[in-house]
């Protein structure tokens, strides 16, 4: 008896030489001064005197060079209460001293619904971000904790994220925190890593090559047909070939910016 099994992977408007291009853009620009470019995670950069050194190691480079950090957008110092109905709520721990308003930061952050949590007990809590990330090549995005930068005073909680294919469904990102010690605050600055974007590709020898992206029409149209879909329907990933069938030809179009200067 034999077996023969057959993968139907989604499309690749290239070839499978060279990096994969990735392009990345923000959904929304109004303030997005404050969100910095994705950068590309290097211990390379570090100490490398010794030949023996980590820094030099082949399977330490790859491994990071596939792996891009986002950082924290603006100062959060929250708690987390119940109001006089026992509802979850959150609060700015910082007052009146807060950089961020709280008006801007309950339209950013806020608690999933209690019958949502995965563990009893255990607040979710999500951050809106705009990242959006994708690719014309097939790749697909993991999204995870900061492992590799070092944290002097441990979240009271862990990240957790997820994975999908950025060539047929790239959508914006969203930060979310499962907070197993809520009698402790969050606290997270300005600037301090927030979490790591990884890139599978196919072949898996190929690496990553990130460029800003434009937000052209042919993408602002791609998103509004998926975006909103997980409203409806509870397992999204049956909609990626339907999703593909409508897909433009090309995601990626790299912005052109002029060189620096001095």
């Amino acid at each position: 008896m034999q077996f023969s099994v057959q993968f139907d992977t989604p499309r690749d408007t290239g070839d499978d030489s060279g990096p994969a291009l990735v392009g990345w853009c923000l959904t929304e620009t109004k303030g997005g001064i404050i969100y910095a470019p994705p950068e590309r995670v290097r211990s390379v950069d570090l100490d490398r005197r010794h030949a023996k050194s980590a820094s030099r190691c082949p399977a330490v480079i790859n491994l990071e060079s596939r792996y891009f950090l986002i950082r924290c957008p603006f100062d959060i110092h929250v708690g987390f209460e119940r109001d006089d109905k026992g509802r979850p709520a959150l609060r700015n721990l910082s007052g009146t001293a807060s950089a961020i308003r709280g008006s801007k930061l309950g339209e950013k952050l806020r608690i999933v619904s209690e019958p949502e949590w995965r563990h009893a007990g255990v607040p979710t809590l999500q951050l809106s971000l705009p990242y959006l990330f994708l690719s014309d090549a097939r790749v697909y995005l993991s999204q995870v904790a900061p492992f590799m930068h070092y944290t002097p005073a441990p979240l009271p909680g862990t990240i957790f994220g997820g994975r999908f294919p950025i060539n047929v469904w790239p959508r914006p990102l969203m930060w979310a925190f499962e907070w197993h010690e809520p009698s402790k605050p969050l606290k997270i600055a300005r600037g301090d890593p927030l979490f790591y974007a990884g890139f599978e590709t196919t072949p898996q020898e190929r690496g990553i090559a990130m460029v800003e992206a434009q937000r052209t029409p042919e993408l602002l149209d791609y998103l509004d047909l998926i975006s909103g879909a997980v409203s409806y329907v509870s397992q999204t990933f049956s909609l990626f070939e339907a999703a593909e069938a409508r897909r433009p030809e090309t995601l990626v179009t790299p912005v052109a910016r002029r060189p620096r200067q001095g």
